[in-house]
């Protein structure tokens, strides 16, 4: 295990202790997530060593990187990732250009934005998910972002859905973006928030906190903090509807052992509400950004 000294985004050595959660997904250990003093970032400590993390994806319970359609839960997964595909795509816009994903999975919003007429580039960490997204849907995902060989600010779009908070190292991953990113460019990126009421509802049961695989907790305040450290600007933000259904689904499997799925839905919907006529903390939040030249 390794013990951060630091806030992986402001650097502050001085943090306290805020919920402990069990890996139910792989190990069963359980995990600590501290709070910064100063920027209030969360953060998984101490984590797996980079070189151990990932056992930790090593499940077949890990569906974001299979294809499986054994199981209705499974099948629901995909009608719920085709809609959010189609509303991602209204995120993305009907500019064209050269767009690069990081953390593809198995390659359906990728397929879709190259059938759309973008030119994509897709990183994908793991194997099973790249070998997935090659039979599927042909196509070839790149291990990591610096084997993509991509030139210094030749992307439009730069997108990370549910992907930064799996990151071991936030400023220099952020600051690789913004490298790639071209001047005029736009960067998207979809995180769980820690400040949901499902999030406040399951405490060390909700799904979401997904330790040790989710390094990093974020809420809105934070997620600007850590862009704005590294020269952008948030320009607009935006709730995913269904991530609260979908998550309090698998917050109650841990919580009961079962997913008690109208329960669920009544959770999942009730954080919605409250984000919209109470505190605007979603379950998953987009955070559309671009460049501050002010910044830096």
């Amino acid at each position: 295990m390794e013990t951060l000294i630091k806030c992986p985004s402001c650097e502050n050595t001085i943090f306290q202790d805020f919920i402990r959660c069990k890996d139910n997904t792989v190990s069963n250990e359980i995990f600590e997530i501290v709070k910064c003093n100063a920027c209030e970032l969360l953060f998984t400590n101490p984590r797996p060593k980079i070189d151990d993390l990932g056992k930790y994806y090593e499940s077949n319970e890990y569906i974001s990187h299979t294809s499986s359609n054994k199981g209705w839960f499974n099948r629901l997964y995909k009608i719920a990732r085709f809609v959010n595909i189609r509303s991602k795509l209204t995120t993305i816009g009907n500019k064209r250009g050269n767009l690069l994903e990081i953390g593809s999975g198995t390659g359906e919003l990728l397929d879709a934005c190259k059938k759309a007429g973008w030119t994509t580039t897709g990183v994908e960490p793991s194997d099973r998910a790249r070998i997935n997204a090659k039979k599927n849907l042909n196509l070839n995902l790149i291990e990591d972002v610096d084997k993509a060989e991509l030139k210094d600010k030749s992307q439009d779009i730069i997108m990370m859905w549910h992907v930064l908070e799996h990151v071991p190292n936030l400023k220099e991953t952020t600051e690789k973006i913004r490298k790639l990113l071209k001047d005029d460019g736009t960067i998207i990126i979809a995180v769980p928030n820690y400040k949901s009421y499902d999030a406040k509802h399951y405490k060390e049961n909700w799904a979401a906190y997904d330790v040790p695989r989710h390094l990093l907790h974020f809420d809105k305040t934070t997620m600007a903090k850590a862009l704005n450290k590294s020269g952008f600007r948030i320009i607009e933000t935006k709730a995913m509807w269904l991530d609260s259904i979908y998550v309090s689904m698998l917050s109650e499997k841990i919580k009961t052992g079962r997913r008690n799925t109208l329960k669920a839905i009544g959770v999942g919907m009730l954080s919605n509400i409250n984000g919209i006529f109470k505190t605007k903390e979603y379950s998953s939040v987009i955070y559309v950004a671009k460049k501050d030249f002010k910044k830096l």
